[in-house]
Order: structure tokens, then C-alpha cells, then sequence
């Protein structure tokens, strides 16, 4: 498999060796993150719809309309949905704020194996520097890279499911004198 991606993607053996164990984290959490926004996409857009119609239909069979137990049934059921709709986004939303603080911390440690290796040898001279700081930030750009478009997919979504949570309650209405009742 390793060698497959070599051949596909001869730069990538490259960058990871230049960015290390963060990169490969890095790189581990995107593809945690995308394979969570893309299972989202997924449910909102082809899952959620066929539940939708079903519950509402469901919904509409109901004889009695205007019962405390109808009330708290309509309550239960946008409960239900409301979590369906939410999950796994904060997780998402973690993955986002935490791949810039690794390609940090990856670039702190590149920095200090800089320092150790001028320490070592004595030698500071800009080229030797240089390489090693293009080392360092390669983390932080993959970092930032990920989060930057996990947060555009991940606001997306979670506005796209707010508002299918909001239409699917406005949806399940009580008759107008239960609502009067409760307000």
C-alpha cells in the first residue's frame, strides 16, 4: 500500500519525512474529519429526508391532536431528531480548532531540533537555518490547511442542519388550541 501511494504521490514520502510524526497526526485527524463531514453529508442530504417524510406522515396519522401525551410525543420526537442532526459536528468542530495547535507544536518541536542541532554543531549560518525552519513550518501549513477547510464544510453543515431541524418541528404542528394552551 505504502509503496502504491509512493508511486501515485512521490512528494508525499517527502513531506512526511520533512514534517514528521505532527504531519502524519495531522494528516490521521483530516482524514478522521473527513470521513465525519463526508458521513454528515450523507445523512442530511439523502438519510434525514426519507426519516423526515416518514416521521411526518407517522406524525399525521395521529387520532388525538390536543393531549398532553401528543404534546410530549411532538417533544420526543424533535428531541431525537435534533440529536440525529448534531451528531458528530462538535467532534468535527474539535478536529478543526486542534489540527492548528498540532502544526504549532509540530513547528516547536522543529525549531528546537534546529537549536539542538546548531548547539551540536556550532555552525549558524543561514543555510543551515533555513532548511531546518522550512522543516518546521510544513506542520503548521498542513495545520492550517485542514482547518481552514474543515471550518468552511463544518459551518456549512451545521447551519444546514439547523435549519432541517427547524422546518421538520414546524412540521409537526398540535392543533392551534393545544398551542394556545402551552404558550
Amino acid at each position: 500500500m505504502l509503496a502504491l501511494i509512493d508511486n501515485l504521490f512521490p512528494w508525499f514520502g517527502d513531506m512526511l519525512e520533512l514534517g514528521g510524526d505532527i504531519l502524519l497526526l495531522i494528516i490521521i485527524m483530516s482524514a478522521v474529519m473527513w470521513a465525519l463531514i463526508l458521513e454528515r453529508v450523507v445523512f442530511l442530504f439523502w438519510v434525514f429526508p426519507n426519516k423526515q417524510k416518514q416521521l411526518s406522515a407517522f406524525w399525521q396519522q395521529r387520532e388525538n391532536t390536543a393531549d398532553w401525551y401528543t404534546h410530549h410525543f411532538r417533544m420526543l420526537l424533535v428531541s431525537r431528531v435534533n440529536r440525529e442532526m448534531g451528531r458528530n459536528l462538535q467532534l468535527i468542530g474539535t478536529i478543526v480548532k486542534v489540527c492548528p495547535l498540532l502544526g504549532l507544536l509540530g513547528t516547536v518541536m522543529g525549531m528546537l531540533e534546529i537549536f539542538d542541532a546548531l548547539a551540536v554543531t556550532g555552525n549558524n549560518s543561514a543555510r543551515t537555518t533555513a532548511g531546518g525552519v522550512s522543516k518546521a513550518t510544513v506542520s503548521t501549513m498542513a495545520g492550517m490547511v485542514v482547518a481552514i477547510s474543515g471550518l468552511m464544510i463544518s459551518n456549512y453543515l451545521i447551519d444546514k442542519a439547523t435549519a432541517m431541524k427547524l422546518v421538520f418541528q414546524e412540521k409537526l404542528t398540535l392543533d392551534k388550541h393545544q398551542e394556545q394552551n402551552n404558550a
